[in-house]
């Protein structure tokens, strides 16, 4: 990780169990917005899914690498095709990271696309959408776990 990598930090007030399910469970945050679809599962290490957006403009396949219980969740973008820029893998490698931690009462979310750097030509369009799933969705997605 490094000071470019692209981050976002959110409170909740749901226990970190309740957030880190809600992370694993990739449906439920991460669609609704662009017409997305799934295949495939991100329940335990070595799970595979992929993502579509867009009407093809987004596709990636993810491999969780990493998964802590109730502390940290990392999947590796194991594929990628982003028809919106001249180098369509530019995520192929990069890793997607939460850390979840209990600070001061409430549930401390660090979410870093490690890798996704200002220097990516998809750094304009893809942080505000990280932004928009990780500060709207998956926090009101936490919210409405028990």
């Amino acid at each position: 990780m490094n000071a470019q990598d692209f981050t976002n930090t959110i409170w909740v007030e749901q226990t970190p169990s309740a957030a880190y399910n809600t992370i694993l469970n990739v449906r439920e945050w991460w669609s609704g917005l662009h017409g997305e679809s799934f295949e495939g599962t991100s329940e335990r290490p070595g799970d595979e899914f992929s993502f579509h957006a867009g009407g093809g403009v987004h596709y990636t396949k993810q491999k969780l690498v990493e998964a802590v219980p109730d502390q940290k969740v990392v999947w590796l973008v194991t594929e990628a095709n982003l028809t919106f820029v001249d180098k369509t893998d530019e995520w192929k490698g990069t890793r997607i990271s939460f850390e979840i931690s209990r600070e001061a009462g409430k549930t401390k979310i660090v979410f870093t696309h490690i890798g996704l750097v200002p220097a990516f030509e998809c750094y304009n369009a893809c942080a505000p959408t990280w932004e928009q799933y990780v500060q709207e969705r998956l926090t009101a997605a936490i919210a409405k776990a028990n």
